[in-house]
């Protein structure tokens, strides 16, 4: 026997098993994101060939200090406890540099809305005996939501010794 369906009837019929088979949070959206503090990063004029123009007396962070992803670079600059953040697509996202601390400071963030290929920086004052942790994501600000992937660094003394 042979069923035949009108390519409307198969249209509706492929169109519904989509919906059935999506998840309800799509799946590079970030659900674990703390409720940060969101600060707009300042942007330092400076595109990825050159050094940030506040950093006079030093280039970036070393790679040690930074931790990136699609979408995102993030740095630490212990010198004056700078977070420096990178949009590293032209997807229209913001991109996130977020900070957890092991001495109970709630977690905030970096934004960059300054467009791919800019650096922007968020000056900060942790304190000196602590640690932190740097994460690396996206952010779609009309909608609020950060999306995946994400990457993080590892626990990094803010007084910059190892």
């Amino acid at each position: 026997m042979r069923i035949r369906l009108s390519q409307a009837a198969l249209g509706a019929a492929m169109a519904a098993t989509l919906l059935l088979a999506s998840p309800a949070v799509a799946a590079d959206t970030a659900t674990d994101v703390p409720a940060w503090t969101l600060t707009e990063g300042t942007d330092e004029g400076a595109d990825t060939t050159g050094t940030p123009r506040t950093l006079s007396a030093y280039s970036l962070p070393p790679d040690s200090w930074c931790v990136s992803t699609y979408g995102s670079k993030v740095c630490f600059e212990h010198h004056g406890d700078v977070v420096w953040v990178l949009d590293t697509a032209s997807d229209g996202m913001s991109a996130i540099g977020g900070v957890y601390t092991d001495y109970g400071r709630a977690p905030e963030a970096c934004r960059n809305k300054s467009g791919y290929n800019r650096w922007v920086s968020c000056d900060k004052d942790y304190a000196e005996s602590g640690n932190i942790r740097l994460r690396a994501l996206r952010y779609d600000g009309d909608t609020g939501k950060f999306y995946l992937p994400d990457a993080y660094s590892g626990w990094l003394p803010v007084d910059g010794s190892w």
